[in-house]
């Protein structure tokens, strides 16, 4: 075998540079293809995680006021008990935020209320009454919910005025208490405001800011001072589009000093949510497969002009009795080692380029699995591309090869 390698490298070297243009071009082509397939794999995986919200059967109105004539306080009430008298009406609750969306309220929550006695985790916080985890479809499976009289207005004079109560997600109680029981303990917005976790539900979406995506809360708020509340309505099943037309018309006629700013489903919001992912998903793979096409073509051009420049040279092979086998191997042999060489290089890339992507932009740092995928799905498709030549080489006669002298 040994002896067969120098005279590899000895034809390399008459189209060098064609050879270090196609292993620089394997190497790009890798580097992308790694962590292309490592974004598109965590992007899927987005779009793929369930929301935890009964997203069918469930829509926010926005109610804005138009003058400073417009009590919001009183409206809320009116639009509330309208809304839960209606026969398909299953809950309904007053808000700021919407789940699945960036439109929402998002904290940093710690179990001290000194900076330095525990890492803050990030949350996004959703303020409801007490029908708020039936209004997101939302069971508890901890304590217990709010109670009527725990509902404040929300208003800025200060922390005096704020809740004492909070409803976290499982993956949020586990982030704050990864050791511990997480009901019944005492968590810190801030340095002053202490929340007292009273129910721990199930995972779900709340607002989204780029923030683990379970890291949910509720608190037992009203929005009193926004100048526009969201009202969450989950309907019966069946019932939702009905309801929302009904309750549109309705709302906008009770508030002469007031519209209806906005309505969504959250089956609408869940779908804009994942349209970023499932672009990005479909705009990387197009990119890549491009990029691996051209690597392939330039791979199989490098192949068929040796074939062409060397017909003299496979003819006399042929003449003393070389196989056609044996002209193939050799064409695949030079296509591998330029393809090693590439490969090598842009594995190096690849991780060079995933450390740079994870220091810039917060993405995880690549691992070695789209490495050993990406290097062997670039091996098989270029082997395939240098395939085809090495086979018309091997079909060169011997007496036309030497008729060429």
């Amino acid at each position: 075998m040994h002896a067969h390698v120098p005279p590899l490298f000895s034809a390399l070297r008459r189209n060098r540079t064609g050879a270090f243009l196609v292993i620089a071009q394997i190497a790009i082509t890798l580097a992308v293809l790694c962590n292309s397939a490592s974004i598109v794999a965590r992007a899927v995986a987005r779009i793929d995680r369930p929301s935890g919200l009964d997203t069918r059967d469930t829509f926010v109105m926005i109610v804005e006021g138009l003058s400073k004539r417009f009590n919001i306080a009183q409206a809320e009430a009116t639009d509330l008990a309208y809304l839960r008298a209606l026969p398909g009406v299953a809950a309904a609750t007053v808000t700021n935020g919407r789940p699945l969306t960036n439109d929402g309220t998002v904290t940093q929550l710690r179990r001290t209320a000194a900076p330095s006695g525990s890492n803050p985790v990030r949350t996004s916080m959703l303020p409801v009454d007490e029908q708020g985890l039936s209004a997101l479809g939302v069971p508890l499976v901890a304590g217990r919910n709010f109670r009527a009289n725990e509902i404040v207005a929300y208003s800025p004079a200060g922390p005096s005025q704020r809740p004492a109560e909070i409803i976290v997600t499982q993956s949020l109680a586990h982030a704050l208490f990864p050791h511990g029981q997480a009901l019944g303990r005492t968590v810190y917005e801030g340095r002053k405001v202490a929340l007292t976790i009273i129910g721990i539900t199930r995972d779900f979406m709340g607002p989204q800011f780029g923030q683990p995506a379970y890291n949910a809360a509720l608190t037992p708020q009203v929005p009193g001072k926004y100048g526009f509340y969201e009202l969450l309505v989950r309907a019966r099943p069946g019932r939702r589009d009905a309801l929302l037309r009904a309750a549109k018309r309705h709302i906008a006629a009770a508030h002469p000093d007031a519209a209806v700013a906005f309505t969504q489903t959250l089956e609408q919001a869940q779908r804009l949510f994942n349209a970023s992912s499932r672009n990005i998903a479909i705009f990387l793979s197009a990119v890549t497969a491009l990029m691996l096409a051209v690597c392939c073509l330039g791979l199989f051009g490098v192949t068929a002009f040796n074939v062409s420049s060397r017909t003299r040279q496979i003819g006399v092979r042929r003449a003393i009795g070389a196989r056609r086998r044996d002209i193939v191997a050799q064409f695949v042999a030079e296509s591998a080692l330029i393809l090693g060489a590439g490969v090598v290089l842009g594995s190096l890339l690849a991780l060079a380029l995933g450390q740079w992507l994870s220091n810039h932009y917060g993405e995880p740092r690549l691992t070695l699995a789209p490495v050993i995928g990406g290097t062997a799905t670039l091996w098989i498709v270029g082997q395939l591309a240098a395939w085809q030549p090495a086979r018309r080489a091997a079909r060169v006669a011997p007496s036309v090869a030497t008729r060429t002298v």
